[in-house]
Formats: structure tokens, sequence, C-alpha cells
């Protein structure tokens, strides 16, 4: 695309000049395919180019990171696409790797070392609160997003696996919102129901979904707006106010799209 904004080089392009990116984005499954999450990617990548990052993708050379086959308990199709991504990402020289995904974060920061695969990852907030801090990403004042309140959902693999707590409210705080939390947050945040591969199969029999007592939550704190740092919890959270016929007065955003918004990206 022309706009520059939108500039994403590929790390094929890159080494073909004889170049190397100070960070590789790690798109993921649903960055890549998930209509909705595809808005995620876009505005993460608008701050990246607005703030002069040079970052590269991996493009149709990035695979699964294998996470999902592994939490579904098929370990020989997690090695396989483990080492086929290790095998990509060595053979690029890759180092420092930034990922929207906590699920990709979490498998390529704590997995892929078992199988040789030894990198930097980052979670996106993290590398957002950076920028902020840097003074790279300077928040306008009065923004869309200024008061109003906001409430952060805690992925469990970001969360309680990688203990990154403080990284998404810190953004949440710059845009000058006012940050409300749910009654389980941080350790003892509640799962919003689709982690361990259960995001792919039927709910066992219960009295209730797990992202409706979850939504349910998170409206009970007043919130217009619940941040997210994950494609699942999104998805979930989304069905929830859905279901509870909120969608008109309370929306669901990721931590890059707030950012976006905010800067008008």
């Amino acid at each position: 695309m022309s706009d520059s904004t939108y500039k994403v080089p590929t790390m094929q392009e890159m080494s073909a000049k004889g170049e190397a990116p100070e960070v590789l984005f790690w798109v993921g499954c649903a960055g890549s395919f998930d209509d909705r999450y595809k808005a995620v990617t876009i505005a993460f990548t608008k701050i990246l180019n607005k703030v002069g990052i040079n970052f590269a993708v991996l493009g149709p050379e990035e695979s699964c990171t294998g996470d999902p086959a592994r939490r579904a308990g098929n370990e020989f199709l997690f090695q396989m696409q483990a080492m086929s991504n290790i095998q990509v990402l060595d053979g690029y020289n890759i180092k420092k790797i930034v990922t929207a995904c906590p699920h990709c974060f979490n498998t390529i920061k704590n997995e892929y070392p078992e199988l040789g695969g030894n990198y930097d990852v980052v979670h996106h907030s993290q590398f957002l609160q950076g920028l902020i801090n840097e003074g790279k990403v300077t928040l306008k004042d009065g923004g869309e997003f200024k008061g109003r309140k906001i409430t952060f959902h805690d992925s469990c693999y970001l969360g309680r696996a990688n203990g990154v707590y403080e990284a998404p409210r810190d953004v949440i705080k710059a845009l000058d919102a006012e940050l409300v939390e749910m009654k389980r947050c941080k350790t003892k945040g509640l799962c919003c129901g689709a982690g361990g591969a259960q995001m792919f199969k039927d709910a066992e029999k219960g009295n209730k979904e797990i992202n409706i007592e979850r939504t349910e939550e998170a409206l009970d704190t007043g919130a217009e707006v619940i941040a997210a740092g994950c494609p699942f919890c999104m998805t979930m959270m989304t069905d929830g106010v859905k279901n509870k016929e909120r969608e008109h007065n309370v929306k669901v955003f990721d931590l890059a799209e707030l950012i976006a918004k905010n800067e008008g990206l």
C-alpha cells in the first residue's frame, strides 16, 4: 500500500536487501485470519510505523506456533510445527520477537527453548508500555478515552502464566482513562473460557458458560470499554457482551486499538 502507516515488510524482502529488522512482529493465526483480530494487527503496525520501529513479519513463512496442538494433547504435531518455525527464525537469525497473542508469546518464550529456539520474546502490551515510557508514543491530551471507565481482562497466558500484569494497565492509564478492576483480576483473574484449546471444542455441561460469568464481572464495574490483550479473550468477551445485549454501549478493544484510536491512526 502507498500509505506509509501500512508499510509491512517481510523478512524475505529485508533479507534480500541485506537488512535486518530491530524486531520481528509475530502476527499469529488470529492476527492473520480472524476478521476481528486483523484490525488489531493493522492498529499495531500503524503504531510501529508512526514511531519509526524497524520491523518485519514472516508473512507466508509464518506457521502456527503449535500451541493449540499441544494444549489439545497432540505433542507430535506441536513439535513438528515448532521445529519448522525455529528453522525459519534461526535461518533469518531472529533475536527479538513481539506478538499480540499471549498464546504465541508463551509458547515461543517458554516452550521453544527446549527445542533449541531461544529468542527475546515480548508481548505487545510490554512493547507499547516501553514506547510510552521512552516517549516514542506521546498520547495527545483529551483523547477519545480520557476519563472513560476501562476495565482490563487478564489473559491467563499473559497474567498467571507469565506474570505480566502492570504493562497493559500502564498503557490504559497513559490514555488518561479511569482503570476500574474486576473483583477477580491479576493473580486471581478468571479465564475467559477459551484457554487450553477450549476455544475449539464444545463446552462441558454446567450452569453457565465461563465467558458469560466473566462478562458479567466486567459489566459490574460500570466500564464502557473492556480492554483485552489476547485474540481468544477478545472473541469470548465480545460474545459475552452480545449475549447480554450490551454491544451498543460497551465495546471490547485490544490495547493496540486503544492507542491507535487515541492517536487518530
